[in-house]
């Protein structure tokens, strides 16, 4: 895991959401389009998960933890309960996530602020938060190595850095690992379009398209057969 080396800079996304950019990478966690948005549209809504009525959500990059918010207040709104399982190779710090704030209701709010006390100083095995909302495990470790829940997600998260700065979890060997993490119908969603990472996708077994974005920003759609 790497240090933080320098502070994280803030960044105001489009939809007037926050966002940080990471000061090794030198690339933002969100879309610059937004970052409350992104987490919406690309990973709660086109994975369907703000319709599955059990959700079990397997991330890649649980980052500023932007995506387990949005996922947390539409399943709290509908009543479901939801299981989360994230990996994060590059924990930042509490307070780093604690600095950016989203619009949560009082009860979502409340279970973030049960997060970041737990939220340890120096992140290493992993993390797990219950309640009757459901379950979280944010697990701290490289997802080239890790053993991913067998035929376990209904949806899954996808989202890393870049394959410019974080070229390992873009590698067709976890991608495999996260086809057979996968139960059957369920989607996978990022925001590369890269033609060799969607080929990798359909060569691990996904059936792949690519479908419109936000502006002239396109994302990738891969579902388990």
């Amino acid at each position: 895991m790497r240090p933080e080396l320098k502070p994280y800079q803030p960044l105001q996304t489009q939809d007037g959401s926050l966002t940080l950019v990471h000061p090794v990478f030198g690339e933002a966690y969100s879309s610059r389009h937004g970052a409350w948005m992104q987490a919406n549209e690309l990973y709660l809504k086109l994975t369907q998960t703000h319709q599955h009525p059990a959700p079990r959500v397997l991330e890649v990059g649980f980052g500023l933890g932007v995506n387990f918010r949005a996922t947390l207040e539409d399943c709290l709104k509908r009543g479901v309960f939801l299981e989360y399982i994230s990996y994060e190779g590059f924990p930042v710090s509490r307070g780093v996530l604690a600095s950016v704030e989203l619009p949560l209701s009082a009860p979502s709010q409340r279970i973030w602020a049960s997060l970041l006390k737990r939220w340890p100083a120096h992140p290493q095995g992993s993390l797990c938060l219950k309640g009757p909302w459901g379950r979280l495990e944010v697990r701290f470790e490289d997802v080239t190595a890790a053993l991913f829940p067998a035929g376990w997600a209904s949806a899954i998260y996808f989202d890393p850095f870049s394959p410019r700065v974080n070229p390992e979890p873009w590698q067709p060997r976890v991608l495999e690992k996260l086809f057979l993490a996968a139960s059957s119908g369920a989607r996978l969603a990022t925001y590369s379009v890269s033609g060799r990472f969607r080929r990798d996708l359909a060569a691990a077994g996904f059936v792949v398209s690519k479908v419109p974005g936000v502006g002239k920003k396109a994302w990738t759609l891969a579902e388990h057969p």
